[in-house]
């Protein structure tokens, strides 16, 4: 024997809602079998969207306040192609007998007062052979007819005579009489027409949808699909409310009242409405993001066959990578600031400067220089070429006035081509300059020949080391360039400070050093100027800073210019040109797969850009002549043993004894080399010998090789 227990009877209570959740559920299931069974499409087609768009219009203007200048409609009705009026018209004579039809069966049977449902079904009956939402349009172009008639009259009777009989007929005036107490009639009204166009938009860009891009396999799809009927039938259920409404007033005047039972019909149908908007809106959005996967890929795959393929020039490229349609000019000329067309860049070299926001000032800076030199030289063929900014920011990032701002002033500072907005650049191009070309946030330079073919993928380190004497920025031209170099000292300083590139003329001795560490530069300089003035040797000392730590650098140089310690480079921007040109020596060889041969020339960048990383170090030459090349914790020492190795000097010649010397404290403690890679440096070499004791580099977060025992690691 079952027994219940509880307060207020709760429980017999929420079994009689479950009960009526139930019946309704079944009702509706009922109710969706009917409507199913009236849909029989023999095929005939009715551009909805026209017709669409002209019933929105007339529900949007027949109000019960109406302000023609702010209307936020317009018909889609100017329409300049006589063959495009002329089958707009065609199909509005086509489908009018129907109009009428749904029109009078609406009037019918409001008057009649048929239940609502039994007038829905009656018009699914009439609309069988039609789509979805073709009966659903055609619905609401019938109740546009007669609702913007109502309103016509409305709006028109007090200046228009015969639309004064005929408001009068209707018994209009008397009803604009009582537009305070109809107003909350008018009010549910409204919301609900509101309603019925919103829920009709959504039907029409559901069936609007490209078939291939998107079918019956994408679950959001073929849900919204199988909700369309739903839709459709509650969106015709209200139009033959609204309908209802109207057809009583103007029956029986303003005395009428709304009842209780008919606003709350009419809240009900707007609040579902409102839920099957919200609910396809929903669906819709993700179709749509399915649909720009797929769009994606296809570019993305578009982009990899077009980069494959033979071209007589390289528009096709250009306009796949930039902007590929006619309606606007992408480029801005950086010397006038006009916009142009893509073809200014036909037939011609063009070099892809690609970054993100975020490029340095120190980078711009150096760059333009490079550019405006070549622009001096217009006839020399390495000046004939072009740059085109590409700027990347992911389409997920919300842009603002702040990065409006940022590109701007970024934009207004260059010389060079730009694109007009990083808005231009497709996704699928993004993918393809990330993947393909490893952008990762630091500036790259993709070389384009006047064919189009990526002939380097990346030219920024010859820019930074040659400038534009490595043009055509070939990869052929970047093992030619190496192939003519020596390990000197211009080609450390080349093009930074004439200062120094006088006293390597003269064939003085040159101190280059570096660090951090203000005790170990004062040290340095001291013990330096003590032994080549004992030597009898002209020195010239130039401090180069450090790749990083900026105010660490700047307060060595504040105390070098205090303790007149010496020479150093006060521009920021050459100690930074200084270090980008060095790692660019290093990320040449590597992209040319010389990582890790028997380049002498590779070993003594790798030992400067270890030293970087630790301590202070030091490079002494005479004139060009690279002599030493050392790290700190051997340098110095040397420099304070004077007195063991100064009596070779007068036979050895000083530079052989300071060498020796150096090179006997490097063979009992040198200290190995360490190495730190950015994530967005681009290729990282898989493997690594270390310069100093020439073992495989141990792999971790950063590159490292022991200090102490100098026991090479293994790659993890």
């Amino acid at each position: 024997m079952a027994e219940w227990s509880g307060h207020g009877g709760g429980g017999n209570q929420q079994l009689i809602k479950s009960d009526r959740s139930m019946m309704a559920i079944s009702d509706d299931n009922m109710m969706m079998k009917q409507i199913q069974a009236t849909h029989s499409p023999d095929g005939r087609e009715v551009d909805v969207n026209p017709l669409f768009n002209l019933v929105e219009d007339i529900l949007s203007r027949a109000t019960l306040q109406v302000d023609t200048a702010e209307t936020g409609v317009q018909a889609q009705m100017d329409i300049e192609d006589k063959s495009q009026q002329a089958g707009f018209i065609a199909m509005i004579d086509a489908v009018s007998y129907t109009i009428d039809r749904i029109s009078c069966e609406i009037a019918y049977k409001a008057l009649g007062g048929t239940d609502a449902h039994a007038t829905t079904l009656s018009l699914f009956g009439m609309l069988s052979s039609y789509s979805w939402d073709a009966k659903l349009v055609l619905t609401l172009a019938a109740f546009a007819l007669s609702y913007g008639e109502f309103w016509l009259l409305a709006q028109i009777y007090s200046s228009n005579q015969l639309a004064k009989s005929m408001a009068i007929l209707k018994q209009l005036p008397s009803i604009l009489e009582h537009t305070g107490s109809l107003k909350p009639r008018f009010d549910a009204l409204n919301n609900l027409i509101k309603a019925m166009t919103d829920v009709s938009k959504c039907v029409i860009e559901f069936r609007e949808l490209p078939s291939n891009y998107i079918s019956q396999d994408v679950p959001e799809f073929a849900t919204g699909m199988a909700h369309i009927p739903v839709a459709v039938y509650w969106t015709i259920r209200s139009v033959v409310a609204c309908a209802t409404q109207i057809t009583t007033l103007t029956s029986m005047g303003y005395e009428f009242v709304l009842s209780t039972s008919e606003a709350w019909e009419l809240s009900t149908l707007a609040h579902k409405l409102k839920n099957i908007h919200e609910h396809l809106k929903k669906l819709i959005a993700k179709c749509y993001q399915h649909i720009e996967e797929k769009k994606s890929v296809e570019a993305y795959q578009m982009l990899i066959r077009l980069f494959e393929s033979i071209h007589i020039d390289n528009m096709k490229i250009l306009r796949a990578l930039i902007y590929a349609k006619d309606d606007l000019q992408p480029l801005v000329d950086g010397s006038t600031k006009r916009r142009v067309n893509i073809d200014v860049l036909r037939r011609k070299n063009v070099l892809l400067l690609i970054t993100d926001l975020d490029i340095s000032h120190d980078e711009l800076s150096i760059l333009d220089q490079i550019y405006n030199e070549s622009r001096l030289h217009a006839k020399r063929l390495e000046s004939q070429y072009e740059v085109v900014w590409i700027p990347i920011v992911d389409h997920f990032v919300h842009w603002d006035e702040t990065m409006q701002q940022q590109f701007e002033t970024l934009q207004s500072t260059m010389p060079w081509y730009t694109v007009y907005h990083p808005s231009l650049i497709d996704r699928a191009v993004i993918r393809y300059i990330k993947e393909v070309w490893q952008f990762k946030n630091k500036p790259i330079l993709v070389v384009l020949d006047p064919q189009g073919r990526v002939v380097c993928p990346n030219a920024i380190h010859m820019m930074w080391i040659w400038g534009s004497n490595a043009f055509p920025f070939t990869s052929l031209r970047e093992e030619a360039l190496w192939k003519e170099e020596t390990w000197r000292l211009e080609l450390l300083v080349d093009g930074i400070d004439p200062t120094v590139l006088n006293w390597i003329k003269e064939g003085k001795y040159i101190f280059l050093y570096g660090g951090d560490d203000v005790e170990w530069v004062r040290k340095f300089t001291t013990a330096a100027r003590s032994v080549t003035n004992a030597a009898g040797i002209p020195l010239e000392m130039v401090y180069v800073g450090k790749s990083s730590k900026r105010e660490q650098v700047r307060r060595v140089m504040a105390t070098i210019t205090v303790e007149k310690l010496g020479y150093f480079w006060s521009e920021m921007t050459w100690v930074w040109f200084f270090w980008t040109r060095l790692e660019s020596m290093f990320f040449s060889k590597l992209q040319l797969g010389r990582a890790d041969d028997h380049d002498p020339m590779m070993q003594e960048i790798k030992k400067l850009l270890s030293y970087d990383r630790d301590g202070g170090w030091a490079v002494l030459s005479k004139g060009s002549n690279v002599l030493v090349n050392g790290h700190g914790t051997t340098m110095l020492p040397a420099l304070l043993e004077y007195d063991m190795w100064k009596e070779h000097v007068p036979v050895k010649g000083f530079e052989v004894a300071f060498i020796e010397h150096h090179q006997k404290l490097h063979g009992i403690a040198h200290p190995c080399c360490r190495f730190e890679f950015s994530a967005h440096s681009g290729r990282i070499p898989s493997s690594m010998t270390c310069p100093e004791c020439h073992r495989i580099m141990e792999k971790f977060t950063t590159f490292c090789c022991c200090h102490d025992d100098h026991v090479p690691g293994s790659l993890l």
